[in-house]
């Protein structure tokens, strides 16, 4: 019964006009740079700050993405040793000026590490909030983790299935 419901189900949407969408994996890491910060840190003995920043790259790995430039928009709350609530939206401009907003979240947390010190662990999620051009249809979401790469560059990685892609 399965089989038969397929062989009729597949036609019957293309001849509706309805595809079949194909998701493709993505895999995107981008080492993002400081380029405009403002910052607020707390004076009450909290180790609490926000921090506005602007960050660029380029997106490498595999998918749609990739080879992109990248920027993000983001606002990173965190409190030292606690924890944090870091958002904001991925900006990624392909060669042909297409571009494509993810928007991030992720959650900031404090483990101790071997040394003794503090070790954060930033991980959440993302997800296609829009697009222009080869990305206006784009459809998807994924994990994302941010991980430091020098003491003020951070590496966006992020994992996860795209749909409507070109």
């Amino acid at each position: 019964m399965r089989l038969v419901f397929r062989l009729f189900l597949i036609p019957l949407l293309l001849a509706a006009g309805i595809g079949v969408a194909r998701a493709e994996t993505v895999d995107i890491s981008a080492v993002m740079s400081p380029k405009e910060q403002m910052r607020l840190d707390f004076k009450d003995g909290s180790k609490h700050f926000v921090l506005l920043v602007k960050r660029e790259g380029t997106a490498e790995g595999s998918g749609v993405l990739a080879g992109a430039a990248v920027t993000e928009y983001g606002m990173h709350d965190i409190q030292r040793g606690v924890g944090g609530n870091p958002g904001g939206y991925l900006v990624f401009v392909a060669d042909d000026g297409s571009e494509a907003y993810v928007k991030w979240q992720v959650r900031a947390v404090f483990v101790p590490a071997d040394d003794g010190k503090m070790r954060l662990l930033d991980n959440g999620y993302w997800e296609i909030a829009g697009g222009t051009g080869r990305y206006a249809d784009l459809q998807g979401a994924g994990t994302l983790h941010i991980k430091p790469a020098s003491k003020t560059d951070r590496r966006f990685i992020l994992h996860g299935e795209l749909t409507g892609t070109k």
